[in-house]
């Protein structure tokens, strides 16, 4: 008895399910970066203005709590740039991009996970509610999320393209996933042991330091490392990066790791000194444009910030060898941090999030090109203000540096605010894009199912 074939779908049916699935992503996409955007502006930086504003009036890092301070750089890392991380992740995974009928339930799941873990973990450092409990819960609701997100990615087939071996920015790329893997266990560990052991939800000062140190240097560079490495040669005209000396950067980077780790904080510094050296040049950040840099739908001013980002972590890894060698109060290791997380990172996210967001929602260019300065400009004078401000009020060099801080603060504010509204305004303003399939894109569409994407509007768009 022979079984009657299936008929191949049509190129109607084709060009629906992509536009389905390209709104089911848009919908998932919008809602990790919703939830940073709300992490970051309220638990976030509002909460560490408020921090700064009693540290400034009291002229005394010890006036505030330090399950707040936790709580405020848990938001940041975690709510802000970890949600960030998690939906531009899916939205990129082969396994939802390239099937006609995906399913989002888990990643849906991770959402709601890490969303609930990192919430339960700001009130249990802020409002001290049921820490005992809530404390673990977090940290192993985050922990899953995670796990959760690792398996979809770790699951997708190859597309049949011949090419098996990963390229050189998405090994960078995992290597800062298992930065924050390695940041979740420790996270996990660390909350259980507060839970059973201690009177305070808040982590002992020379763990935290090490954990900030696996946090910055472990997760979030690299990853920023791996995304340059994959974007700037195009966006900034420059040409392809050198990966034998990125790699060189990352074996450098977590040398200093482990150092860290091991208590040898001013050798540790300066092996971050030389991997950021190192990237700077793989990177080619600096060596002259070849083509002209992609500024359309973007402040033309976007080249300059990128490259100021990474004059940033240069200070502050340079920051970080002065703090091993003659910090006394935390100024200088603070303004380190502050360097690293705001001047490198913040400015990174500021500069490169207007570019790709709308593009991966399939919105029409940026809401305002002129606010997405006007973010940027504050939150680079506001860091501007802090780094040294931090060192000479914290380290008792200058008195008149106190009142700085709380200024500083509420530019920084001001720019991630104009950020967020900015990103906010061109989810909800924007118009999708209306274009077309190719009917040749279909036709491959139909060959070969697991590629139903190529020539789509997201496509495009990025």
């Amino acid at each position: 008895m022979r079984v009657p074939a299936h008929s191949a779908p049509t190129l109607s049916e084709i060009s629906d399910a992509v536009r389905a699935r390209e709104s089911a992503l848009a919908r998932l996409l919008m809602a990790f970066i919703s939830t940073g955007l709300l992490f970051m502006l309220l638990p976030g930086t509002f909460l560490g203005v408020w921090n700064l504003l009693q540290i400034s009036g009291r002229e005394s890092v010890a006036s505030v709590s330090s399950a707040w301070l936790q709580a405020h750089g848990h938001a940041q890392v975690f709510g802000w740039i970890g949600s960030f991380m998690l939906g531009i992740g899916f939205y990129s995974v082969p396994k939802f991009c390239a099937v006609s009928r995906p399913r989002f339930g888990s990643a849906w799941a991770c959402w709601l996970l890490w969303t609930t873990g990192v919430t339960l973990r700001w009130a249990a450092n802020v409002y001290n509610w049921y820490w005992r409990a809530l404390l673990p819960l977090s940290a192993s609701l985050e922990l899953i999320a995670f796990i959760i997100f690792l398996s979809a990615v770790s699951r997708h087939r190859p597309e049949p393209s011949g090419k098996s071996r990963l390229e050189p920015w998405v090994i960078v790329v995992i290597t800062g996933c298992m930065g924050l893997l390695s940041a979740l266990l420790l996270n996990f560990g660390a909350a259980l042991n507060l839970a059973l052991h201690d009177s305070a939800p808040a982590l002992p000062h020379g763990f935290d330091q090490r954990f900030l140190t696996l946090l910055s240097w472990g997760f979030l560079v690299p990853f920023v490392w791996g995304f340059s490495a994959k974007w700037m040669p195009v966006f900034l005209g420059l040409q392809p990066f050198r990966p034998a000396l990125l790699f060189f950067a990352l074996a450098a980077d977590f040398t200093g790791i482990i150092l860290a780790f091991s208590g040898k904080l001013a050798h540790a510094a300066a092996f971050f000194v030389a991997g950021v050296v190192l990237a700077i040049a793989a990177l080619r950040m600096f060596e002259s444009a070849v083509h002209q840099p992609k500024t359309r739908g973007v402040h033309p001013t976007f080249p300059y910030f990128v490259r100021a980002g990474y004059v940033w972590l240069l200070v502050a890894a340079v920051l970080g060898v002065a703090a091993a060698l003659w910090d006394t109060s935390g100024g200088i290791w603070g303004a380190s941090r502050h360097a690293l997380t705001v001047g490198f990172i913040a400015v990174m996210v500021l500069s490169v999030g207007p570019r790709i967001l709308p593009a991966f929602a399939g919105m029409r260019p940026l809401w305002s090109t002129r606010l997405m300065f006007a973010g940027l400009a504050l939150l680079f004078i506001g860091c501007l203000l802090r780094v040294p401000a931090e060192i000479l009020a914290y380290q008792r060099y200058a008195d008149w540096a106190w009142p700085v801080l709380p200024v500083s603060a509420l530019l920084e504010l001001a720019g991630i605010a104009a950020f967020a509204c900015n990103i906010a305004c061109t989810f909800v303003f924007g118009q999708p894009h209306a274009r077309k399939l190719a009917p040749e894109a279909l036709t491959v569409s139909t060959q070969f199912p697991q590629k139903l994407g190529h020539g789509s509007p997201r496509a495009d768009a990025t």
